[in-house]
């Protein structure tokens, strides 16, 4: 999993959060004890729930958090820190995160104010990491929870495969968007470096790019499948590059040996329904800026399709706008109250009731009520991780379990909106 972290990340924050730890050690406040807690303030519009996704990179990084003699004269070279005490140096150069972690296992369904992780350590340490936490925490989490919810509308048999490589904000972005999917629920990477670092086997078709190439030197398209068949013979062909329904013809002598069949454009439905015709019994891939919505819509609508290519709606889309807030500060509670964002106060506790569904947000020093589970769990103490890091099979069950034991109205693609409330109990 560490290969999927960034050679450099220390400096990887965002100005303030340095300035800011800076400040705290001239006021000689940079150990006191702090809590800060990662949430979103609701989810985006008609999305029910959150699948919890990124734990695995963030733990990586907080062990390998450390600022070199060359990141630190780096940092004195721009000039900014020149009033900053000597002390605020020292600190970095002692470096490493020291603090405890408490945080809900990758996969879990969450909702609005409920907290993805907590931060426990001293003030200074608490504020640096803040940036690369929440970069890491709601792009994977985004991926997640479309990944989460295309599976529930494709069903359990359709196979899903991760395209959006090409798609995603950066290098980088990639790589967390396929690990994200898969341990989300998809059966597939085309992302090759994910796929070999993650331990699957990375899967795709063919590019309109090799049919046209090799029917422009062959004159024919059946020979551009053909020549690819032989070096692939497992692979599905694509088929609209010109003419799907001449395509599909072409191949009604091979159906028994093919593997699948891929439509990327023009209607979906009707070309699938002509082509299982053509092709019965041969596996049909549809692919083409496909999401949640466009594949129920597909469904609904009766098209004969048995997988997915998901790309750009799936490593794009509706941001997860999570924060990061201080809730503690050596011991005293702490909120904002800025209008539209304020913020809970205090160290709390997901209490998940395992018999009702409902969820229950409260303060650490609660105890669980009968049949509730608490969420929020020690992950790392002391700056060391306490559990190896989970394997992507065991994530994506529970996630799969997770969507299913969700209430149906969170579920739902259309008009979902629930938000959390602190007082009381209620549902995701």
């Amino acid at each position: 999993m560490n290969d999927l972290l960034l050679d450099d990340t220390s400096l990887l924050t965002d100005l303030y959060q340095l300035t800011m730890a800076a400040c705290y050690t001239q006021q000689g406040i940079e150990d006191r004890p702090a809590a800060f807690e990662l949430f979103v303030r609701k989810c985006p519009e008609n999305y029910g729930y959150l699948i919890a996704m990124g734990l695995t990179q963030a733990l990586d990084y907080l062990e390998n958090l450390r600022f070199s003699p060359e990141q630190i004269a780096a940092l004195q070279n721009t000039g900014i820190f020149d009033q900053a005490p000597d002390r605020f140096w020292e600190i970095l150069a002692q470096g490493g995160f020291t603090g405890d972690v408490w945080a809900v296992s990758e996969g879990t369904a969450i909702g609005p104010h409920q907290p993805l992780l907590r931060i426990e350590a001293p003030l200074w340490q608490a504020q640096i990491v803040e940036t690369y936490l929440l970069t890491t925490l709601n792009y994977q989490t985004l991926v997640a929870t479309r990944a989460a919810r295309i599976r529930d509308v494709a069903g359990p048999d359709a196979q899903l495969m991760e395209f959006g490589t090409r798609r995603a904000f950066g290098p980088q972005a990639s790589l967390w968007a396929a690990r994200a999917a898969l341990a989300a629920g998809f059966d597939s990477t085309s992302n090759v470096l994910a796929a070999l670092q993650l331990g699957v086997k990375p899967a795709g078709t063919m590019a309109h790019a090799l049919v046209m190439a090799l029917s422009t030197l062959e004159g024919d398209e059946s020979k551009a499948f053909a020549a690819f068949q032989k070096t692939f013979p497992n692979a599905p062909l694509l088929i609209d590059t010109y003419d799907t329904i001449a395509a599909a013809q072409s191949l009604q002598s091979q159906a028994a040996t093919l593997s699948g069949v891929r439509i990327d454009s023009g209607d979906l439905v009707t070309l699938s329904q002509q082509v299982r015709r053509i092709l019965p019994g041969v596996p049909i891939v549809a692919s083409g800026d496909l999401d949640e919505y466009r594949i129920q819509e597909l469904r609904n609508a009766g098209a004969c399709l048995d997988h997915y290519g998901i790309g750009t709606q799936l490593v794009t889309g509706s941001p997860v706008n999570g924060v990061y807030k201080l809730v503690e500060l050596d011991g005293h509670p702490v909120m904002k109250k800025s209008p539209g964002k304020n913020t809970y106060p205090g160290r709390k506790q997901i209490f998940r009731n395992l018999e009702t569904g409902f969820d229950r947000l409260g303060l650490v020093t609660e105890t669980p009520e009968d049949h509730e589970r608490p969420l929020l769990q020690l992950v790392m103490q002391d700056g060391r991780r306490l559990l190896p890091a989970e394997s992507l099979s065991l994530i994506r069950s529970r996630t799969l379990a997770s969507v299913a034991a969700l209430p149906s109205d969170c579920r739902r693609l259309v008009g979902t909106n629930a938000p959390l409330q602190v007082s009381e109990v209620c549902k995701l």
